[in-house]
């Protein structure tokens, strides 16, 4: 008989967002509301509420962490499975437009404009953020 894995599976949803000038949004997390993280630089998401559409969710999202509306339909880029000890997270990204400067939440306490390739580079950058902008 197979042992059973009992992880609680949660989804997650990010928005790699982008402005008309063609920079994408990084948001650095509260090192007080998040004294683990060692890369804050991240992009904006969390977690979905079950029973919501997954583009609710990500609309939700981004709305909490910078007060700011998409302007078109995200565009799925990326899926990875983030197996940690305690519990197993789908994380979903897409990419999409956005109009204004963000207003952060708590959760942030700043925020840069910057290209793919500036991105890239940033000290900091959150694993996962890095993993899906190097396999674009």
């Amino acid at each position: 008989m197979e042992e059973t894995n009992t992880k609680p599976l949660q989804v997650g949803v990010k928005a790699l967002l982008q402005n008309k000038e063609g920079k994408y949004l990084m948001l650095h997390r509260n090192m007080e509301a998040y004294p683990e993280v060692n890369n804050p630089w991240d992009i904006v998401g969390g977690r979905i509420d079950p029973g919501t559409s997954l583009l609710d969710n990500l609309k939700r999202e981004i709305l909490e962490e910078t007060k700011l509306v998409l302007t078109d339909t995200p565009r799925l880029i990326a899926a990875q499975d983030i197996l940690k000890n305690d519990k197993h997270v789908v994380r979903l990204t897409y990419t999409a437009s956005i109009e204004g400067e963000p207003v952060l939440d708590i959760e942030h306490d700043s925020f840069k404009w910057l290209s793919l390739e500036e991105i890239k580079a940033l000290a900091g950058l959150d694993h996962y953020v890095k993993e899906v902008l190097n396999n674009l």
